[in-house]
């Protein structure tokens, strides 16, 4: 564990809810001058997720490409089909459905036409790497024009 931290464990009591003992915080009062404030941890020291889980600070920054749909693809000058992926925009933000109500994780999208709010769903987000901080998406029709200027 690192330097500070005595003990660490999930309240059974209220699920998702971590409780830490730090060196030096041995009473109520001295924890709850606490409350509130940031953990930080080591990118080296983070806990390695599942395939299909991401760090929401891992998909801040990238960068998300529109894959053409099937009907859309260009023909080149050779007569093969070409895809030609589109930027959409890049990732700000991550939203998350309350606690208690089923739903999608939203990307919060900076587009040039504004912002852009894309369902974190494998049918929608085909390809994930942030390693390259690159996000491939198959757009629903109608969604990317949804907060397209007015003409």
């Amino acid at each position: 564990m690192p330097a500070g931290l005595r003990h660490f464990w999930v309240d059974r009591n209220h699920p998702g809810i971590g409780v830490f003992h730090l060196v030096g915080c041995s009473t109520i009062s001295a924890a709850e001058r606490l409350r509130g404030c940031d953990v930080l941890v080591p990118f080296e020291e983070r806990v390695v997720l599942p395939a299909g889980r991401y760090f929401v600070t891992d998909l801040i920054g990238c960068t998300v490409f529109a894959l053409p749909r099937a009907e859309t693809k260009l023909a080149s000058p050779a007569g093969a089909m070409e895809s030609a992926p589109r930027v959409v925009g890049t990732v700000r933000d991550v939203f998350f459905p309350g606690e208690g109500v089923a739903g999608t994780p939203l990307l919060q999208v900076d587009a040039p036409t504004g912002e852009l709010l894309l369902p974190l769903a494998e049918e929608i987000c085909t390809h994930i790497d942030v390693a390259a901080l690159r996000i491939d998406v198959t757009l629903p029709e109608g969604l990317a024009e949804l907060n397209a200027p007015e003409e």
